[in-house]
């Protein structure tokens, strides 16, 4: 009956939550990159930035319910929520990088830009990440330790045909 895990085995599950959360965000960021330039023949470019940012988003959720932080079930609309705010506050630290690199330096170019705005989406990543893991997925982890215990209690019950803990 072993509810906790090793610090061994939870550096292992974090290491292995990070790269899927890195594999299915930066594949999602890719076939979102490559979709908004053609949903701008059809409407407007904000608009189609908008619309392929929700819709990444909420795809981003799903994938990190069921494949990142392996929850089991869909995210349902509070993860959602949280969510969105978290991308929205990722969001925001990379236009604040952006907007403090031009007010420190007039014409920074396009690899200074490139720079600054990878450094800034790595760190709002991490952060994001720490965020998705902690506290909005963690309930997951927390329900599936509490499933271990208790399946070697409900099989305990069974052999000894005690029903009414078995249920």
């Amino acid at each position: 009956m072993e509810t906790q895990r090793t610090d061994v085995q939870q550096g292992v599950g974090a290491l292995a939550s990070f790269v899927r959360f890195v594999v299915c965000g930066g594949g999602v960021g890719l076939l979102s990159s490559a979709t908004v330039p053609l949903l701008a023949l059809l409407m407007p470019w904000v608009a189609a930035n908008a619309l392929i940012t929700v819709a990444s988003t909420i795809l981003c959720t799903e994938l990190h319910a069921l494949v990142t932080f392996g929850t089991g079930r869909r995210a349902g609309l509070r993860r959602h929520l949280q969510s969105a705010g978290s991308a929205t506050v990722a969001y925001g630290v990379t236009c604040a990088a952006m907007v403090v690199l031009h007010a420190v330096v007039a014409s920074p170019g396009l690899a200074r830009e490139q720079a600054v705005y990878l450094g800034a989406s790595g760190l709002a990543g991490i952060g994001r990440f720490l965020v998705l893991r902690l506290c909005v997925f963690a309930g997951g982890r927390k329900e599936e330790a509490v499933a271990v215990a208790v399946r070697p209690l409900l099989t305990a019950a069974r052999l000894h045909g005690d029903l009414r803990l078995a249920r």
